[in-house]
């Protein structure tokens, strides 16, 4: 078993409080099934985002059939450190970015009867992100953007993690994943006032895992998912979202042998954005799993603080 831990317009000042949290700051999920709000939303070209945040989660996790654990536990305990830089790409808004988590877990569960605990911290696979806006949300200037007003925004996202994180193969629990995994998305976000609606559809992408359980070969089918969010813009650049994901798919094989570990779940979550000045915000955020067919069982809680600079602001 592995554990994968994997983040309105109006005045341009609110905008600048409150973009490239969705991009940066994901919770990273097990299995990476995440809630993100406003990741489509445009930004001045040449900016920069540092982020430094907490993540608790608690809860049950998926054990592959074939593997003798029963009642698992866990909680894990994640810091994150992300940095993202906004791009003009043909005249169109991109960001590009990275994610580095570091983790501390503490697992327990009964093996073949007998109760054993897991403990364990280090890196955790880190994330790079690339995001482009294809329609609604030019690439602008500093300057330009303070005349922008969102309407429509179509955009791709795309995220890939690398197999960098804490493993041993002789282990049932792990930290990182030993293996990569792409997930492309495409994403809609139409403003409404000070409401804003966003849906989103992705795959992700698994290679195997061949030092699974010593040495056995771990394979793992896509996963399909699709979320939604609404998001409300409050006075003081305050804005609140909540939003729900269903995702299927994710079944595994171990040495060619496929196990019944389909997955059919739904998360839900919300997000808070508290821009504290110009170049400082807060954000709170939270997800629970709502109805879980295989593993995913699981809540969590996290902050995160962000600092921007650049781009002639």
């Amino acid at each position: 078993m592995q554990l994968k831990l994997q983040s309105t317009i109006g005045k341009s000042s609110y905008m600048l409080a409150v973009t490239a949290f969705g991009l940066i700051i994901t919770a990273f999920n097990v299995h990476a099934q995440d809630l993100e709000p406003r990741a489509y939303s445009n930004t001045p070209v040449g900016m920069n985002f540092l982020l430094v945040g907490y993540q608790y989660s608690q809860g049950g996790l998926l054990f592959d059939p074939t593997v003798p654990i029963t009642d698992a536990d866990a909680n894990v305990n994640m810091g994150l450190l992300g940095y993202v830089h906004t791009l003009d790409i043909a005249d169109k808004s991109a960001k590009v970015g990275v994610l580095l988590p570091f983790a501390g877990l503490d697992a327990n569960g009964y093996v073949e009867g007998e109760f054993r605990t897991r403990e364990d911290q280090g890196l955790a696979d880190p994330a790079f992100y690339f995001t482009i806006n294809l329609y609604g949300a030019p690439a602008l200037s500093f300057e330009e953007f303070k005349d922008y007003q969102q309407d429509m925004i179509i955009g791709l996202a795309f995220k890939l993690t690398a197999p960098l994180g804490v493993y041993e193969n002789d282990k049932l629990l792990n930290i990182g994943t030993n293996r990569w995994s792409f997930k492309p998305e495409i994403g809609i976000s139409q403003a409404i006032g000070r409401w804003t609606i966003e849906a989103a559809a992705a795959a992700i992408f698994y290679t195997d895992n061949d030092e699974f359980d010593n040495g056995k070969t771990r394979q793992q089918d896509p996963i399909y998912s699709l979320q939604g969010h609404v998001v409300y813009a409050f006075p003081r650049h305050i804005w609140v979202s909540v939003g729900a994901t269903y995702y299927t798919g994710g079944r595994t094989t171990i040495n060619g042998v496929s196990n019944a570990d389909l997955q059919q779940n739904w998360r839900t979550g919300f997000t808070i954005a508290l821009p504290v000045n110009r170049h400082h915000s807060i954000k709170l955020f939270g997800n629970s799993g709502v109805s879980t067919r295989t593993g995913t069982d699981y809540d969590s809680l996290g902050i995160a603080w962000q600092y921007r600079w650049g781009g002639g602001f």
